[in-house]
């Protein structure tokens, strides 16, 4: 393709490597991408309030499509530019129909204006000062919830996702990003590609003009809708088998590497 006018690129796994670090490298060429005068998107399952080090690692402030797909997110002034929220009777049909299908199931929530709920069987994995609020979840079931996760302790990601899709159906958007057993839901339609769409229709930028470049399941949606999908070479099978090219790693500047051909 020719140069594309909007690069959009997953975070953890993808540009940020294994240590946590973005490299000298591919801070460069993603400067380079907004000084040539293309659209730079940070597209990622992460809240708003984990994007500060990312801002400052790299330097981008335009915005971020957070959440999944769920949040646009300007980073100049940290706030929410728009949102995709889960209805309170839709949580409550989803709780009830995974709780059946998967026993020992437990959840939390990420609200968009309040932050991460969680029921005391959920055990997050990151060891984080944010705050937080400890509840059953039938309290956590209400308007404003822009994610439901929900994770089980004795089943890997894949195996969870393929399960929960068919006690769930087409209520919502399942996907996951890690190997440890964590299902993402999102709104129905919601996902990294509808995010990307409504900015990229904003700019007046077609799919075919955008490179995209991600490494899990969640970003399945948007290297198929992208004119050009990239996978980093530690991806997912998944990603790995429908990405239109597979570059390095996260570890090894996979995405830098494809960036220099045109910044």
């Amino acid at each position: 393709m020719t140069a594309p006018r909007l690069v959009a690129t997953d975070l953890d796994g993808t540009i940020v490597r294994s240590d946590g670090t973005i490299s000298d490298r591919t801070r460069r060429v993603l400067v380079a991408v907004e000084e040539a005068g293309a659209v730079l998107v940070l597209v990622t399952g992460r809240p708003p309030r984990w994007m500060p080090p990312i801002v400052e690692a790299t330097g981008h402030r335009g915005v971020a499509i957070c959440a999944n797909g769920a949040l646009l997110y300007d980073l100049h002034t940290s706030t929410v530019v728009r949102h995709s929220l889960l209805s309170a009777s839709a949580l409550t049909e989803i709780v009830e129909a995974l709780r059946r299908d998967l026993p020992g199931i437990a959840f939390a929530v990420e609200r968009h204006d309040t932050g991460f709920a969680h029921e005391p069987s959920y055990r997050p994995r990151w060891d984080s000062t944010d705050a937080k609020s400890i509840r059953p979840v039938e309290e956590l079931l209400a308007d404003g919830v822009v994610k439901l996760l929900g994770r089980h302790e004795g089943m890997d990601a894949d195996e969870l996702l393929a399960t929960a899709h068919h006690s769930v159906g087409e209520i919502a958007t399942l996907t996951h990003s890690s190997s440890d057993g964590l299902l993402e839901i999102s709104a129905r339609g919601v996902s990294k590609a509808s995010g990307l769409a409504s900015l990229a229709e904003e700019h007046g930028i077609d799919a075919s003009e955008v490179v995209a470049f991600g490494d899990m399941p969640n970003d399945l949606p948007m290297l198929a809708w992208a004119g050009h999908g990239v996978a980093v070479a530690n991806a997912h099978p998944d990603v790995l088998a429908m990405a239109d090219e597979v570059t390095a790693s996260n570890d090894h500047d996979g995405v830098a590497q494809v960036l220099d051909r045109w910044f």
